[in-house]
């Protein structure tokens, strides 16, 4: 295997991430030897052309546990007293951090507990208890569920481990920034999701103080963007009514000790829309194989959303894996709508053999791939001899949308598209 040692630039200290170091995050490394895999450094021909320089994914979806997690979790856990391991530990999670919690706690012989909100997807609680944790679902929020198990540190003494505001889970988080840049020496830009800012925070203190040249840039989802008011703010402002696809970043409050590592350290940070994380879920799917969780394609969704901004090469990471089938199948529906793929229409017919069969004629002709179609035969809108129709239909892309509907109103059919 090469040698990556990254180009010699001199560790240094960096103001509000003194309390972190370097350091820190590489005895975080020798911890995690053997626990954490060294997830792999994938390139991408599809993104490389989009950006115009080489893009790398950096497949921490391909983690233990199917996020990094596993890395700050662990660290923390591996840093308890004997007697805080005895009292157990205890955190909060619709997910991601859960999985992490319960495989580092079972690694080490301790006892965990985590609340999950009732709602939770089936394949996490599962998994979670599956890892060893004792899961407990309360409440319908995370914020609910966020009480409850602080209520239940403060009762029992277990230890609650945030997902991300203490200096132990950064320092295993930015573990990531260590291996990029070993598998990437040449990178210029570093692409990272951010909720509450751990990741963000770990990999900004490890690649700022070997390479501060390389640009670490962060991405929040735009219905879910606590970071841009706090950093105009200067301090972590809490913000409401959050509403995103990516509940791995769906986080109202920066956590106090990543925010103050963010504002110094992170160069940017951007936010996406709802479209384009769907859209960047599919290129993952498609184009590289990888399934990922909304969250954990943000730092793709950043790319696509402006290809020209970023300079390389480009490392993105994606951060977890973790999808509800159900939804991956929502999300990829609502992604190949954006990216004018997927069609669906409503029109009127009269109620007679032979109308569908000359309506689908009409849509063979423009190699529309019907997917799906649904009849009403009953409303106050509908005549007698009237039924309505929906179709579903698999497009090539935005023109095709436009072929389809015209040929279609062509053809003397009132057409109105389906929300």
């Amino acid at each position: 295997m090469p040698d990556h040692t990254p180009p010699p630039h001199p560790a240094r200290p960096v103001g509000a991430a003194a309390a972190l170091t370097v350091e820190d995050i590489r005895e975080a490394h020798k911890l995690l030897s053997g626990v954490a895999r060294a997830t792999a450094l994938e390139s991408s021909r599809y993104l490389s052309g989009l950006v115009g320089a080489p893009v790398h994914l950096k497949c921490e979806n391909l983690q233990r546990t199917g996020s990094f997690k596993i890395r700050g979790a662990y660290v923390r856990i591996a840093g308890l007293t004997a007697a805080e391991r005895a009292a157990g530990v205890v955190a909060a999670s619709a997910g991601n951090h859960a999985q992490g919690v319960a495989l580092a706690a079972s690694l080490l012989g301790v006892r965990s507990t985590v609340f999950m909100p009732v709602g939770a997807p089936l394949p996490k609680v599962a998994a979670t208890r599956d890892y060893g944790a004792e899961v407990r679902l309360h409440g319908q929020v995370v914020d609910e569920t966020l009480a409850a198990a602080q209520e239940y540190a403060h009762r029992t003494g277990a230890v609650f481990l945030h997902p991300f505001d203490h200096r132990d889970i950064i320092a295993g988080q930015g573990t990531v920034g260590l291996e990029i840049l070993e598998q990437c020496p040449e990178v210029r830009t570093i692409v990272v999701g951010v909720g509450g800012g751990g990741l963000a925070a770990g990999v900004a203190v490890a690649v700022k103080a070997l390479r501060p040249d390389v640009k670490v840039i962060g991405v929040q989802a735009a219905g879910a963007a606590c970071y841009p008011p706090s950093l105009a703010a200067g301090h972590p402002v809490a913000v409401e009514g959050l509403s995103t696809m990516a509940d791995g970043i769906k986080v109202g409050r920066p956590g106090d000790v990543p925010f103050r590592i963010v504002e110094e350290l992170v160069d940017e940070v951007r936010t996406v829309s709802e479209d384009a994380l769907a859209g960047a879920l599919l290129i993952c799917l498609e184009r590289a194989k990888l399934v990922v969780e909304p969250a954990g394609a943000s730092p793709v969704a950043a790319l696509l959303a402006e290809p020209g901004a970023f300079e390389g090469p480009v490392v993105a990471v994606l951060s977890g894996g973790n999808v509800d089938p159900l939804l991956m199948q929502r999300i990829l529906r609502h992604g190949m709508a954006a990216s004018g793929r997927y069609l669906s229409l409503r029109l009127r017919l009269t109620d007679r053999p032979g109308a569908l069969a000359t309506l689908l004629g009409v849509l063979t002709e423009v190699d529309a791939n019907v997917l799906d179609v649904g009849h009403v035969r009953t409303g106050p809108r509908l005549g007698l001899t009237e039924v309505e129709v929906e179709l579903h239909l698999e497009t090539s892309g935005p023109e095709h949308c436009t072929e389809v509907t015209a040929a279609l109103r062509g053809a003397g059919y009132r057409v109105a598209e389906s929300e």
